[in-house]
């Protein structure tokens, strides 16, 4: 369904996100402020994520249109939340474009075997899973870039954003190699 609670959940999730990027645009309040503001709006974006499947499974509204638009929304968090990062110096732009090129291949990938009927060799995997994980918690450690109980979030947050590009490129090669004996089925 197109409008149903899941679905419009993930939709607000979506909508939202120029409000993440704004927040560092918001040159009246102390940068302090703004990254905990920015980490406070990620941290409850990730969550209508998991809010949104939850939902979607209790209340028997699953549809290929949520399917569909829920990943997309992932990755719209993502992609803007790293750009935001190697603008403010937090993250190294050659993670970006690790994380958002994986991004677009994969997706493309998934798009071409969905239309040769192959989208199974391309399922998600645990290695994609934990990439998304360990994501999930590096960005909201280098937004909020500072101290928290005696722990740097900036030092914690660059360490695991980059386990995250590794994973990002592991489980790249993983669908890849997947999707291999279809690509070379249609080459011939």
């Amino acid at each position: 369904m197109f409008f149903n609670l899941p679905t419009l959940l993930t939709w607000a999730r979506i909508a939202a996100i120029p409000l993440l990027v704004a927040v560092f645009y918001w040159s009246a309040v102390p940068m302090p402020l703004r990254n905990a503001l920015a980490t406070g709006l990620f941290i409850v974006f990730a969550l209508t994520d998991w809010a949104d499947g939850y939902l979607a499974r209790r209340l028997n509204q699953t549809s290929a249109f949520g399917a569909f638009l829920d990943p997309v929304a992932d990755k719209f968090l993502v992609c803007a939340s790293v750009l935001v990062l190697v603008h403010l110096g937090r993250a190294d732009v050659f993670v970006a474009l690790i994380i958002i090129g994986r991004e677009i291949a994969i997706s493309a990938l998934r798009e071409w075997m969905a239309t040769i009927g192959a989208v199974r060799s391309v399922a998600v995997h645990m290695v994609g899973k934990v990439k998304t994980a360990t994501q999930m918690v590096a960005i909201p450690l280098l937004l909020y870039d500072g101290v928290v109980l005696g722990v740097d979030t900036r030092w914690w947050g660059t360490v695991l954003i980059w386990v995250a590009a590794v994973l990002t490129v592991w489980s790249m090669g993983y669908y890849l190699n997947k999707a291999i004996p279809e690509i070379r089925a249609r080459a011939r």
